[in-house]
């Protein structure tokens, strides 16, 4: 698969303006735990393997443990995850699926029994901005890095 162009060379403003939604949600305060819950479990259900990498990545190096890591895409199943990891990721699917899910009340209401409502904001605004980037990622074929498979 070949990549199809470079959004940032081709439409710079569009870019920048996605790209500054990724500086508040860097920025916003959000414990990096959470953002790297909703980042990697959004980009695995969109199939983003661009974006599941980088942020696999970035978590790792962030120091988040390799079975942390890997069982975000199994989270219903892991007893590792703590009550409210597992409403950040609840969230995660929710809006990523929302033509499936209609978002519903019992979701919100989850989030709400350990987020204010400022958080609730930062965490959609979190969620909502990797759903745009995997489907810019998505769109335009951008390809991830391959390491070398250990032999």
């Amino acid at each position: 698969m070949q990549e199809r162009f470079d959004i940032a060379l081709e439409e710079p403003l569009a870019f920048k303006t996605i790209y500054g939604l990724q500086l508040y949600v860097q920025n916003s305060g959000l414990d990096k735990r959470y953002v790297y819950l909703l980042e990697i479990r959004s980009s695995q259900i969109n199939g983003c393997a661009y974006c599941v990498d980088s942020h696999t990545k970035e978590a790792r190096k962030a120091g988040f443990s390799e079975q942390w890591i890997s069982l975000i895409a199994v989270w219903k199943e892991s007893p590792i995850f703590d009550p409210k990891e597992r409403a950040v990721l609840n969230w995660a699917e929710s809006v990523t699926r929302v033509s499936d899910t209609g978002i519903p009340d019992q979701d919100y209401d989850l989030l709400r029994e350990y987020f204010s409502l400022q958080e609730i904001a930062q965490l959609t605004v979190a969620v909502s901005t990797i759903n745009v980037w995997n489907r810019m990622a998505l769109a335009l074929r951008l390809q991830h890095l391959v390491d070398p498979v250990p032999t």
